[in-house]
C-alpha cells in the first residue's frame, strides 16, 4: 500500500482516467461510424486496463495485475472479433451491390 504524496497522484490519475473514459463513451455513442466505436471500444478496454493496474498499485494487491492482464486481452479479442464482423457485413454490402450493377448493366445491352 502507497503512502502519501504518491496515492494523491495515483487518485488523481484515476479519476483523470474516469473523466476520459466518459469521454470515449460519449464518441463512441455519438460518432458516426463503425469505425469510430470501434476504436472508443478499445480505448475504454484500454483506458480500463490502466486504471486496474493503477488500483493495484494503490491498494498494494498483486491479484489485480493478473485481473488487468486478462482484461487486456478480453479487449484485445473484442476488438479483433468486431473488425472481423464489420468487415465481413462490409465485403458481403459490396459483393450484393456488384452483384446489382452487372444486373443493370446486362438490361441495358
Amino acid at each position: 500500500m502507497i503512502d502519501g504524496f504518491f496515492s494523491y497522484v495515483i487518485i488523481g490519475c484515476l479519476i483523470v482516467l474516469a473523466v476520459c473514459i466518459v469521454f470515449a463513451l460519449i464518441r463512441g455513442i455519438s460518432g458516426k461510424g463503425v469505425t469510430n466505436r470501434i476504436v472508443a471500444a478499445n480505448m475504454i478496454g484500454t483506458m480500463a486496463t490502466v486504471a486496474i493496474i493503477l488500483l493495484s498499485i494503490l491498494l498494494g494487491e498483486k491479484g489485480l495485475l493478473d485481473v488487468s492482464l486478462l482484461y487486456a486481452m478480453l479487449s484485445f479479442l473484442a476488438v479483433v472479433v468486431l473488425c472481423k464482423v464489420y468487415l465481413g457485413v462490409y465485403k458481403e454490402k459490396h459483393v450484393k451491390e456488384d452483384i446489382e450493377n452487372q444486373g443493370v448493366k446486362e438490361e441495358k445491352k
